[in-house]
């Protein structure tokens, strides 16, 4: 018989494992952070503390373009995906069942599932044909393929918001004579705001991190902050490069915590 009781915290062990999980899921990256303000250029003494590898981050001319085109490239990458997936989520849960709904749900999350290796060769093959077809080598292509690939990303918030969302409030919008659009501008669309929100930084984060994607997309003179990081790595590892990364977990940190503000607020 099942043990309505039964917790998995009780077993043994299990405050063990947990500390070792945190432990290796967190001690590189506070090693990480703490050595970015390490005044000498070893990855394993300490010398004393300083921000000089900071200034030196700040003064580093490419690493200035290669944030620049970071966060613009996420920004626009996460707002066509927002507008999109908000889209989707209205079609597919604002309406009747329908013939291939269920399909259209696993299409749309069906990059969650596939490996990214997968989605940045098939978008390396798309894309060397475009070129070749137009000539065209600008950052379109970069935006449409972190657009492509934050979709899923920015579309579970949204929906997850909409089936949340009472829909006998539209019904009483339509019931007072409200029309398609003034039921969405006055009653859908202030109540969806939260998700849009999750979803839109979500999709940043998302494309601010991408490697991969990047990687295979990318033409000359299009590097982005973790692109231009690892091939940093290639060649040395410096306090430098741990300046900025703790600088882009700081703001990776902030979106999250950003997010998880909104989504708590979900029930209000």
């Amino acid at each position: 018989m099942f043990n309505r009781n039964f917790s998995v915290s009780r077993l043994p062990g299990f405050g063990a494992v947990a500390v070792f999980t945190f432990v290796m899921l967190y001690l590189p990256i506070i090693i990480l952070v703490t050595f970015s303000f390490n005044a000498g250029v070893s990855q394993a003494q300490w010398e004393g503390f300083s921000l000089q590898w900071y200034q030196a981050a700040f003064q580093n001319d490419q690493v200035r373009d290669v944030s620049i085109r970071s966060l613009w490239l996420a920004l626009a990458a996460s707002g066509f995906a927002t507008v999109l997936s908000t889209l989707a989520a209205l079609g597919t849960t604002r309406v009747g069942r329908f013939p291939g709904q269920t399909m259209i749900y696993a299409l749309i999350n069906q990059p969650l599932m596939v490996p990214e290796i997968v989605t940045g060769v098939a978008l390396l093959i798309l894309v060397a044909f475009l070129k070749v077809q137009t000539g065209y080598t600008g950052m379109g292509y970069l935006v449409a393929a972190h657009t492509a690939f934050c979709i899923p990303f920015a579309y579970l918030p949204i929906r997850a918001r909409l089936e949340t969302m009472d829909i006998t409030l539209e019904k009483a919008a339509a019931d007072l004579y409200a029309d398609h659009w003034q039921a969405f501008r006055y009653i859908t669309l202030p109540l969806l705001v939260p998700g849009i929100l999750a979803g839109f930084m979500l999709g940043f984060v998302i494309s601010l991190d991408t490697v991969v994607i990047t990687e295979f997309v990318k033409s000359a003179g299009q590097d982005t902050l973790p692109t231009y990081m690892l091939g940093q790595l290639r060649r040395t590892i410096t306090p430098e490069m741990n300046a900025i990364a703790t600088l882009f977990l700081a703001l990776s940190l902030c979106i999250v915590t950003a997010f998880f503000v909104i989504t708590r607020k979900r029930g209000t």
